[in-house]
């Protein structure tokens, strides 16, 4: 069985690899089975790609293409960590509506191997992160939470993606999204946190001066005395007593 017919070949493609990596559990998937489904000869696959690999390439990278265009599609609020809310629900639905796709971007996963696509990924979250630090609102360092938050974006994803689709409670992505950015915030909450969690005013200022210096390009220091002061202030980011 082929792919719809009207598409362009490379398109098909695209598609018919997509969905034999997705649906592959891990086993090889051959150049004959894609050319099959693609409805294509396998030079036409050589012609557009130049081999196997470079499709398998081309799927990753056009996949990240189309969730990078969803994560920045839309206005900032001029609120960092509502910003985060809705990179998150952005994520969640687009693993929703191309789940072949998501499972090919973000669940072939090796062991002790980190896929580019990850760090990329990271890095965009890390971006509006930073933001929220400069105004003063993470507790943790902005790289450390975008890891903690896509880790947990991820993992809701491939969950609510396995469950069938009348049976997915949405919730759990709203309950999980909103632990996450509580955990790494530096706002108050409503009550008095338990044990006394939560970093000290200092710490969260370290963080927000932090990143406003990396983010500012300032000439007021020399390079190696922006470099000592970034240090101390790393130092008392991360400081276990706050």
């Amino acid at each position: 069985m082929s792919l719809d017919g009207q598409l362009p070949p490379k398109m098909r493609l695209l598609r018919a690899a997509a969905e034999l990596l997705a649906n592959s559990a891990g086993a090889p998937v051959s150049t004959r089975q894609i050319t099959q489904l693609a409805g294509v000869s396998a030079p036409t696959l050589y012609h557009h790609f130049g081999d196997k690999e470079g499709l398998f390439d081309a799927v990753v990278a056009a996949g990240f293409e189309e969730y990078v265009a969803g994560e920045r599609d839309f206005a900032p609020s001029g609120q960092p960590l509502e910003d985060i809310r809705r990179m998150w629900d952005n994520h969640v639905q687009f693993g929703l509506n191309q789940p072949e796709l998501y499972l090919v971007m973000f669940g072939n996963i090796r062991p002790e191997s980190r896929p580019a696509i990850v760090a990329d990924a990271e890095a965009l979250m890390e971006e509006m992160l930073n933001k929220a630090a400069a105004a003063g609102q993470l507790n943790v360092q902005p790289r450390e939470a975008a890891r903690s938050i896509l880790a947990a974006n991820v993992g809701v994803t491939l969950m609510l993606i396995a469950e069938p689709a009348t049976e997915r409670n949405l919730e759990l992505s709203t309950m999980t999204r909103d632990a996450m950015i509580f955990a790494v915030s530096a706002e108050p909450a409503s009550g008095p946190a338990p044990g006394g969690a939560g970093k000290s005013s200092v710490v969260v200022a370290a963080i927000a001066l932090n990143a406003a210096l990396q983010a500012s390009h300032s000439d007021q220091l020399s390079s190696s005395e922006l470099k000592l002061f970034l240090e101390w202030l790393h130092r008392i980011s991360t400081s276990p007593a706050g």
